[in-house]
Order: C-alpha cells, then sequence, then structure tokens
C-alpha cells in the first residue's frame, strides 16, 4: 500500500494566498486547543493519604490557590505578564496570560485539617492525609 499526499489546491492560485490562509486556518485550530488545555496530574494513594501530582510548569507558588468546600478540592491558577518599560517589536506573542483550575471530589475517609500544598519544579503537589478511622478500619476478625 502506498501513502499519497494530495494537493486539493488550483493551479491559477497564488502561492502567497494559500499560505496565508493555511496560517490563519492553522492559528485558529491550534488557539482553540490551546484554551482548553489543563495540566495533567498524577493521583497516588498510600495507607496514610493521598498525594496529587499536577504538572504546572512556569508558574510560582502566589499564582495557585486551592480551595476546599465540602468534599470537593477545587485548585486554580493565574499568571498574568506584567508590562514592562521595554517594548519589543513581536511579529507574533503567545504567551500573555495563562490560566486554568480542575476539581476533585474527595473521599469520606479524607481528614480535611491535614492538607498540605507545595510547588516544586514545576510540579504542584498536594498531600491529602485520611482520617484514622479509615486505617484502623480494615481488621480480622476471628470466628469463634
Amino acid at each position: 500500500m502506498t501513502l499519497v499526499k494530495f494537493n486539493n489546491r488550483t493551479r491559477n492560485t497564488a502561492p502567497y494566498f494559500n499560505n496565508v490562509f493555511d496560517s490563519l486556518f492553522s492559528e485558529a485550530l491550534n488557539k482553540n486547543l490551546t484554551i482548553n488545555k489543563v495540566p495533567g496530574v498524577n493521583i497516588l494513594e498510600s495507607e496514610s493519604d493521598y498525594k496529587i501530582e499536577l504538572a504546572a510548569p512556569g508558574l510560582t507558588k502566589e499564582d495557585f490557590q486551592i480551595n476546599l468546600k465540602k468534599d470537593t478540592l477545587s485548585v486554580w491558577a493565574e499568571k498574568k505578564t506584567t508590562e514592562t518599560e521595554e517594548k519589543k517589536d513581536y511579529t507574533r506573542k503567545e504567551f500573555d496570560y495563562y490560566s486554568f483550575a480542575r476539581s476533585f471530589v474527595l473521599p469520606e475517609s479524607v481528614d480535611a485539617e491535614k492538607i498540605s500544598a507545595e510547588y516544586v519544579n514545576g510540579i504542584l503537589n498536594i498531600t491529602i492525609g485520611k482520617k484514622d478511622e479509615s486505617k484502623s478500619a480494615a481488621k480480622e476478625i476471628k470466628v469463634s
């Protein structure tokens, strides 16, 4: 089987017009993809706690806001660039503003007083402690 690449452009169309049209079309698609982009997460569980690792490079710890409301943990981040005195003549500029929001529904075994977060090397680490009751919930019962 041969892989064939088709070119549906007509021969009378100027190549410059095609390049501009393709550029505008691909920029619109890429812009829509980046708007809906949220950082990936890893969720780990141990006997004593849950850990959420959220990949968010390029931010600082001041950019994050973490809230717990009932059983939902919400993480927001927003980074805006500030204007500097030096004006550069950009042809294209794409990294002025960045924000995202993620929410996690927590199980009943979570202790709301044992939640901590730290931001290290582009990864937000959230540690969520479990209640002591959940640790002792599993036990062996002997039949007499």
